[in-house]
C-alpha cells in the first residue's frame, strides 16, 4: 500500500508540473509578441486559443502520463502482493521449522540435563568407590605393617626354639634333620614292601583269575557239539504200568493234562518213556515237572493234575527269576526292570542251532565288555546291549515279527536307555546301525554264535560247507585267491588287479552271494568281501 501512494503522489506531482510549464510557455508567448498598448481582441482570441490547445496537450499528456502511472502502480500491486503471499508461506514455513528447532533444541537440553545428572551420580559413586580403596589400601598397608612385625617375631621364636631343642637334644639342626630323614626313609621302605607284598599277592590272585579265564575260553572254542534244538521233551516212568495211569479212564487224565499245560503227550511203544510236544519251550518244561510230579505222587486225576501244574508254574517261574538274576550277577549288571529279568530267565529253556540262548547272552557280553574295555567305552552300557539283543527271542512264540523288533519294543516299554533299544534292534541290520555299541554288540553276537562247536553242525558238515563256500568263490575269472573266515561266517576274495576292474569286483561279490544263497544252507549270515589290490614295484640300483 505504501508503495501505491507514493506512485499517486508522483502521478500529482507530474500532472503539476505539466501544468506550470503550459503557463510558462504561455507566459513566454505573451512576452514574446510586439503588442500595443491595447491589443485587440483577434490577438487576445488567438492567443487565449494557442493557450487553451497547449493546456490541451499538457492535459493529454498528463492523462497520458497517469494511465501509465497507473498501469504501472497496478502492475507493483500485483507483485506486491504475490510478493507478500510468497513471503507468507515462508513466515508460516519458517515459523514450523522455528517451533521443530524449538522441540528438538528442549528435547536435547532435557537429555543433556539427563547426561549431566547421571555423570554427576556416577561422579559421586566413583568418588565413594575410591574413599573406600583408599581407605582399604590403608587398612591392607596396616596388615601387612602387623604381618611383617609377626614374621619377625615369629623368626624369633623359631630361633630360640631350635636354640632350646638344640641344647635339651645336644644335637644340631643339621643332625637332627640328618636322623629325621633317616627315621622317614626306613619307615618308607618298610611300607613299601608291604605295598609291594600286597600287590604281588593281589597280582597273583589276579593271574589266577585269568588263567581260569584264558583256560574256560579254551575250553569253549573247542568244545564239541552241544544238544540240538528240539520241541519234543522225554520223560522217564519207572514202568509201563504208569502209562496207563497217565491215560486215565477213557483217556479222560491225558486230556486233562494237554489241555491244562497246552502240551501235547505222546505215548507210544518206547518202553518206560514218554513224549512231550510244544514249539514253546517253558511251557514243555511246565508239562514236563508237572508230569514228574504226577508220576512220583502216583494220584494222576484232573484235579490233582490242574494243583501240580499251578505249583509247577510257579516253580518254573521262579527258576527262570533266578536265572536271570544270575545271569545279571554274571555280567556284573545291578539293576534292571523285573519283567526283563524274568524273560531272560525264560531263554534258559530256548536253543538256537543248538546254542542256549541265555548262555549265549552271557557269552557275548562277556565279549562286549572286553572289545569295550579295549576301546575305552562305557563297558557297562555295552554289556547291557549284549545281554539284551535276543530278549525278543522269549515272546516270538506269542508274538508275530522279528525277534530284534520284538525285543527292542520290549526293552524301550521297560525304560532301557534308548543305546540299549537302537543296539538291539540293529543288531541284524534290520535297523541302520548308528552307534559304536550297535556295532559291538553285532560283532559280540557274530563271535558267540560263529565259533567252532557253538552251534549245532558236526565237524564233517562244517568242514564240507567251508570247502564248497571257497570252491563257488574260486570258480569265477580273475579269482587269486579265496579265504573262509570267521567259521564260515566270511569270504575273502583276492582278485587279479590287472584283469579285474572295480566294477567287476562289485559284480564277482554279489554273483558270489547269489550263488552261496541257492546252494548253501548256513546259519546267520555270510559276508563277501572283494579285495582289489594295485601294487607298483620298483628297485633302487
Amino acid at each position: 500500500m505504501n508503495t501505491i501512494v507514493i506512485v499517486l503522489a508522483l502521478a500529482v506531482v507530474l500532472l503539476t508540473l505539466v501544468a506550470i510549464a503550459a503557463l510558462v510557455m504561455v507566459v513566454r508567448h505573451t512576452k514574446g509578441v510586439s503588442r500595443p498598448e491595447d491589443p485587440s481582441p483577434e490577438q487576445l482570441a488567438a492567443v487565449e486559443t494557442e493557450v487553451n490547445e497547449e493546456l490541451e496537450q499538457a492535459r493529454r499528456q498528463a492523462e497520458e502520463i497517469r494511465g501509465n502511472a497507473e498501469s504501472e502502480a497496478a502492475e507493483i500491486v500485483r507483485k506486491s502482493e504475490s510478493l507478500a503471499e510468497s513471503a507468507a508461506q515462508m513466515r508460516k514455513e519458517v515459523e514450523e521449522e522455528a517451533r521443530v528447532r524449538k522441540g528438538e533444541i528442549k528435547e536435547l537440553r532435557s537429555d543433556l540435563e539427563r547426561r549431566e545428572s547421571r555423570l554427576v551420580e556416577r561422579e559421586q559413586r566413583l568418588d565413594e568407590e575410591a574413599r573406600r580403596q583408599a581407605e582399604r589400601a590403608r587398612k591392607l598397608a596396616e596388615t601387612e605393617t602387623e604381618l611383617a612385625d609377626r614374621r619377625v617375631e615369629l623368626d624369633h621364636v623359631a630361633d630360640n626354639r631350635r636354640k632350646i631343642l638344640e641344647r635339651v637334644a645336644g644335637l644340631t639342626a643339621d643332625q637332627a634333620k640328618s636322623e629325621l630323614v633317616k627315621e622317614i626313609e626306613n619307615q618308607a621302605k618298610r611300607e613299601a614292601a608291604l605295598i609291594v607284598r600286597e600287590i604281588e599277592g593281589e597280582a597273583r590272585k589276579e593271574g589266577e583269575k585269568r588263567a581260569c579265564k584264558i583256560v574256560t575260553l579254551a575250553v569253549q572254542r573247542v568244545a564239541t557239539e552241544q544238544t540240538a534244538e528240539s520241541v519234543v521233551s522225554v520223560l522217564h516212568l519207572p514202568g509201563d504200568d504208569m502209562k496207563g495211569r497217565i491215560i486215565g479212564r477213557e483217556g479222560r487224565n491225558i486230556r486233562a493234562f494237554e489241555s491244562t499245560t497246552g502240551v501235547n503227550l505222546i505215548i507210544d511203544d518206547t518202553p518206560e518213556a514218554v513224549l512231550l510236544s510244544c514249539f514253546d519251550p517253558v511251557r514243555r518244561e511246565t508239562a514236563r515237572l508237572t508230569l514228574e510230579r504226577l508220576v512220583l505222587d502216583g494220584r494222576i486225576h484232573p484235579q490233582r493234575i490242574e494243583e501240580a501244574y499251578e505249583r509247577s508254574k510257579t516253580e518254573i517261574r521262579d527258576l527262570c527269576v533266578r536265572a536271570g538274576e544270575d545271569a545279571l550277577v554274571e555280567i556284573g549288571i545291578t539293576e534292571m526292570h523285573p519283567e526283563l529279568v524274568t524273560l531272560l530267565g525264560q531263554l534258559r529253556y530256548r536253543t538256537s542251532y543248538g546254542q542256549n540262548v541265555l548262555k549265549h547272552l552271557i557269552e557275548s557280553a562277556h565279549i562286549a565288555g572286553i572289545m569295550a574295555s579295549e576301546l575305552r567305552l562305557d563297558r557297562d552300557l555295552v554289556k547291557r546291549c549284549a545281554l539284551l539283543h535276543d530278549i525278543g527271542k522269549a515272546l516270538t512264540h506269542e508274538v508275530e515279527g522279528s525277534h530284534a523288533l520284538i525285543g527292542a519294543e520290549i526293552a524301550r516299554r521297560y525304560g532301557e536307555h534308548e543305546d540299549v533299544v537302537h543296539a538291539i534292534e540293529a543288531h541284524h541290520n534290520e535297523v541302520e546301525v548308528r552307534t559304536v555299541e550297535a556295532v559291538l554288540t553285532q560283532a559280540a553276537d557274530a563271535i558267540s554264535g560263529s565259533r567252532p562247536g557253538a552251534r549245532r553242525e558236526s565237524l564233517e558238515a562244517y568242514v564240507k560247507r567251508l570247502e564248497r563256500l571257497e570252491e563257488i568263490a574260486q570258480s569265477y575269472d580273475g579269482v587269486d585267491k579265496v579265504f573262509a573266515m570267521q567259521a564260515g561266517r566270511e569270504i575273502r576274495v583276492m582278485v587279479r588287479p590287472d584283469s579285474v576292474d572295480d566294477i567287476q569286483a562289485q559284480v564277482i561279490a554279489r554273483d558270489v552271494a547269489k550263488r552261496v544263497e541257492e546252494e548253501l544252507t548256513y546259519p546267520g549270515q555270510i559276508r563277501i568281501t572283494v579285495v582289489r589290490e594295485s601294487r607298483a614295484t620298483e628297485f633302487a640300483r
